[in-house]
């Protein structure tokens, strides 16, 4: 995988659909690519998406992909 603009900036505003404390918050980026963090553990690992996989992620999610079998 190419590390290219794949660097989180100090600037990066984070986003969480609500005000839960657990869940996901989502920046995008200045280098165009988009950011998906784990918003109980701000610090933590950090998916890093091109705009083409964050497109194919989200309508993945959107169609079940991601489900847990038999839920």
């Amino acid at each position: 995988m190419e590390a290219k603009n794949r660097e989180i900036e100090a600037g990066a505003v984070w986003r969480r659909s609500d005000d839960r404390t657990d869940g996901v918050e989502i920046a995008f980026l200045a280098s165009g690519n988009i950011g998906l963090r784990d918003s109980r553990n701000p610090e933590g690992p950090v998916l890093i998406f091109t705009p083409g996989e964050w497109q194919a992620f989200v309508a993945g999610a959107k169609d079940g992909e991601f489900n847990r079998p038999g839920a």
